[in-house]
C-alpha cells in the first residue's frame, strides 16, 4: 500500500473528473473505480472514508455515505477535507430526513478560518434550515454569501440579509 502522494491525487481526481461520464445505471462501476483508489491508502485512512463516502454520496445513496463521513471525521479527518466532509455530511443527513444534525454541524463553520469553501457551508446549512421551518434564515445566510459577489448593491444586499433575522428596533 502507498502513501497518499501527487500521483494518486491526480488518479483521483481524473476519477472525479469523469464521473459524469458514467450513467446512472453504472453507478456501481464508479464506486469500484473509487474503491480501487482507496484499497491503495493504508486500512485506517480517513482520507479513504472520505472518497468512498463521496462516491456513496455521488450516486444517490447519502444513507451509505452518512456513516462514512462520520468514520472519516472522528478519524481526525480535517484541514480542507475535514470541512468539506462535514458539508457533505450535513447534505446527505438533510437528504436523509435529519436537517436539524446538519444545521448543528454547520453552524460552527460559519465562524471556521474561510476559505473557498465558506459559501458552500452557508449554501447547505440554508437548505436545512428550510427543511425545518426556518426559510428567513436560509434566505439571510444565501443573501449574505452573494452579496460580495455581485457587481453593486454589495452594502445593501447584506443589510437586507442582516434584517430578515434581526428584530426591528
Amino acid at each position: 500500500m502507498c502513501p497518499v502522494n501527487e500521483d494518486w491525487e491526480k488518479r483521483t481526481a481524473a476519477a472525479w473528473a469523469a464521473f459524469d461520464d458514467y450513467e446512472e445505471a453504472d453507478a456501481a462501476d464508479f464506486r469500484a473505480v473509487i474503491d480501487a483508489l482507496v484499497a491503495e491508502l493504508p486500512a485506517d485512512s480517513p482520507l479513504g472514508l472520505f472518497e468512498r463516502a463521496c462516491a456513496w454520496d455521488s450516486t444517490g445513496h447519502s444513507d451509505r455515505a452518512v456513516p462514512l463521513y462520520r468514520e472519516a471525521l472522528s478519524r481526525g479527518l480535517d484541514g480542507y477535507r475535514g470541512r468539506r466532509a462535514r458539508i457533505q455530511l450535513a447534505s446527505s443527513l438533510r437528504n436523509i430526513g435529519q436537517a436539524e444534525e446538519g444545521v448543528k454541524l454547520l453552524t460552527p463553520e460559519l465562524v471556521a478560518p474561510s476559505d473557498e469553501l465558506d459559501d458552500a457551508v452557508r449554501a447547505c446549512l440554508a437548505l436545512c434550515l428550510a427543511d425545518l421551518g426556518r426559510e428567513r434564515e436560509g434566505l439571510a445566510l444565501v443573501i449574505g454569501a452573494l452579496a460580495p459577489h455581485l457587481p453593486r448593491y454589495q452594502r445593501s444586499m447584506a443589510n437586507y440579509a442582516r434584517l430578515l433575522v434581526e428584530p426591528e428596533g
